[in-house]
């Protein structure tokens, strides 16, 4: 198995372009957090023309409604929830930018045509391991959306958070392909 590929946010064109679904990727810098009822506000407010509370251009969206911290961490159990939830709300923030995206489960075509399009990846994070990538995430900080609770849009800050891309800017899907790898004829 090759060594995971470290990158560092923001994302640039070029980053994004050196992914291949099926990369283990260990993420640096800073990522922002949101579900469905956060996207759901920044998709309104792109619809009204107003500015999003953060540049989104080459930044990473991680789907999570994190538990509260304990005394002494920055952010509680972590773990990723199901993505299709955001696919209403993906090709407009792609369109603004968004490079990546982090989840667990599949995407629908629209979104991965947006990927494509606006070359972003979506990458998965394990699930059932929410205690481990907590460890990654060395600052927790909310900066839009407070009444949302959990699911309030948060800037994180991490180091060598683990993914794996399945979704790459040229239309690959490694969910797809790990079938077709195994199916039985």
């Amino acid at each position: 198995m090759s060594e995971p590929i470290r990158i560092k946010t923001p994302l640039s064109n070029g980053d994004v372009e050196g992914l291949k679904a099926g990369d283990r990727v260990l993420i640096s810098g800073v990522i922002y957090t949101g579900r469905d009822a956060a996207h759901n506000r920044l998709v309104d407010l792109i619809d009204r023309g107003e500015e999003l509370p953060f540049d989104i251009r080459g930044q990473i969206i991680y789907y999570v409604g994190p538990t509260p911290a304990r005394p002494g961490k920055s952010i509680g159990s972590a773990g990723p929830t199901t993505s299709y939830r955001m696919d209403p709300f993906a090709p407009k923030l792609l369109e603004r930018g968004l490079k990546g995206m982090i989840g667990k489960g599949m995407r629908s075509q629209e979104v991965i045509d947006a990927m494509t399009r606006f070359k972003a990846v979506y990458m998965a994070a394990v699930g059932g391991a929410a205690a481990l990538i907590a460890r990654r995430i060395k600052k927790s900080e909310i900066i839009a959306y407070e009444d949302l609770g959990p699911e309030a849009i948060r800037r994180l800050e991490v180091e060598e958070f683990p993914a794996i891309v399945v979704n790459d800017i040229w239309g690959n899907d490694l969910y797809v392909e790990g079938v077709k790898k195994y199916e039985r004829l």
